[in-house]
């Protein structure tokens, strides 16, 4: 594309142009490592670095233009210099225009949320797939065009990949594209100039407060995602949630509710309930799901109601969800040879293992104990670390806090954060192992037949991250070669 046209098209407030832009483009990059000849590199002042410092390594890879907030000290009479006042906000709205507009071509659903963003986004996406359909997904576990799985690094990529991705897409033949939305990604404008038919909310509790400094900038996050929805997309929340409504206070999308709790356009009640599933009735019919927990009720009902604002047959979409299966990660069960349940989940909120332990106990019904193997995560809000451990120690009858994801933190240090949550009685019942891998094997250990042991936290990652390296760990492949070593009852 030429340059002259891809400005032209982005609309973009432009303060000035320095040299001939009058070129061709071959591609756009905001990290200059990226850049190949005839390129055009966006200059971001990121969160850890600003793309500024690199603008002539840029140009050294071969970019023939630079948008930028403030000309280098020197400029190549070779290259086209676009100054802007903040190259954030544009870069969205550029890789859009540079990528043909794919989200005028395809049906693009954003999904956020502080839990149940990963299983709504990939179900909805598994779903479409089964009814027929060509779709995409970008979600934090893995991005998928069609059948092709591409792996993902965020939650929410940057705006030129994301953009590649759904281009991608579009030249696939995929007729939908299900996406996670998270916070960062709203403020960071990463989702500027994609064009959604519809916004799901799921919950808000606290996370993400190392990066937003109050709960009230995340709620904010949150709603402006809806806030900028077009008039003819729908906007479809959680009211069994507090701030489910305030997501639709100034939304111009078309709004409709769901809840397990009140009266709403898509409502459930759980009928029967064990580890292996649910039977529920959702909007009058009987569904029996793969799917276990309150909070995943929630999840189905998005899920169901995203598929029927798209137009979708709802006898149609509850034969297809009954045969689907949970994601990687999400309150996955495995079955001990001795007679005991290990579950591994993503949970690394207060309220997520609430949500999880409370729907264990709902199952036991007071017939087995329950033993809990969790940490925090470090170099991410610590506030939450001592009400995590609170939490779950409430909730368990023996709990074992660890290491999950200490990066650049001493994983003690983390441990003692989270202890400083209990009370005497609690910290009793509580066994600190700093080792993961010998904390899941102690948990396994004291359970009994008929008990579970919950490992919290990683769910589908098989890594821990420590001191910037990922070294290979995952708690379902601990958990089976425990499993393998034990005698059948």
């Amino acid at each position: 594309m030429r340059l002259e046209e891809l400005l032209q098209k982005s609309q973009l407030k432009i303060k000035s142009i320095c040299g001939d832009v009058a070129v061709e483009v071959t591609g756009i990059e905001i990290d200059s490592r990226c850049i190949k000849q005839g390129g055009l590199f966006v200059a971001v002042r990121g969160t850890v670095t600003d793309g500024h410092k690199y603008i002539s390594k840029a140009v050294e890879q071969g970019a023939l233009a630079v948008v930028c907030e403030a000309l280098p000290e020197q400029c190549q009479d070779s290259v086209a210099y676009i100054v802007v006042e903040d190259t954030e906000e544009i870069v969205g709205v550029l890789a859009t225009t540079f990528y043909g507009n794919p989200t005028s071509k395809l049906k693009l659903v954003g999904v956020t949320g502080t839990n149940g963003k990963t299983t709504i986004a990939t179900v909805l996406y598994n779903l479409f797939r089964k009814l027929g359909y060509k779709a995409g997904l970008l979600s934090t576990v893995c991005n998928y065009i069609d059948s092709e799985a591409v792996p993902t690094d965020h939650t929410t990529p940057d705006p030129i990949t994301l953009n590649r991705l759904l281009a991608r897409m579009v030249d696939a033949g995929c007729e939908y594209a299900f996406m996670e939305v998270s916070s960062h990604s709203v403020v960071q404008h990463r989702i500027a100039g994609l064009t959604f038919v519809g916004g799901v909310f799921t919950n808000l509790t606290r996370d993400h407060l190392d990066y937003h400094k109050t709960f009230e900038n995340y709620l904010k996050a949150k709603k402006m995602f809806f806030d900028n929805l077009p008039s003819n997309a729908f906007a479809l929340t959680n009211i069994d949630d507090r701030n489910g409504l305030v997501m639709l206070q100034n939304t111009k999308a078309e709004k409709h509710t769901y809840s397990v709790q009140s009266m709403a356009d898509f409502k459930a009640r759980i009928l029967e309930s064990h580890f292996e599933g649910m039977m529920l009735e959702i909007n009058k019919e009987e569904v029996a799901v793969q799917f276990v927990g309150r909070f995943n009720v929630q999840n189905l009902l998005a899920i169901y109601g995203t598929a029927v604002l798209l137009g979708e047959d709802s006898h149609e979409v509850l034969v297809a969800l009954s045969a689907l299966r949970p994601v990687s990660g999400r309150f996955e069960t495995m079955r001990s040879p001795v007679g005991y349940t290990a579950i591994v989940d993503y949970a690394h909120t207060p309220d997520a293992l609430v949500n999880v332990l409370e729907t264990i106990h709902d199952v036991l019904d007071g017939n087995g104990k329950v033993i809990t193997v969790v940490g925090a995560g470090g170099n991410r809000d610590k506030g939450k670390r001592p009400i995590m451990a609170k939490e779950t120690a409430r909730l368990s009858d023996r709990l074992v806090i660890t290491s999950d994801n200490p990066r650049f933190e001493d994983p003690q240090d983390i441990i003692n954060d989270m202890m400083a949550g209990l009370n005497q009685e609690e910290a009793a019942r509580t066994i600190c192992i700093t080792d993961r891998k010998e904390a899941i094997r102690t948990a396994c250990m004291m359970a009994k037949k008929g008990d579970v042991v919950l490992v919290a936290g990683k769910g589908h990652e098989t890594y821990q991250e420590i001191n910037g390296v990922k070294h290979h760990f995952d708690d379902k492949e601990v958990i089976l070669n425990i499993f393998n070593n034990q005698k059948t009852v």
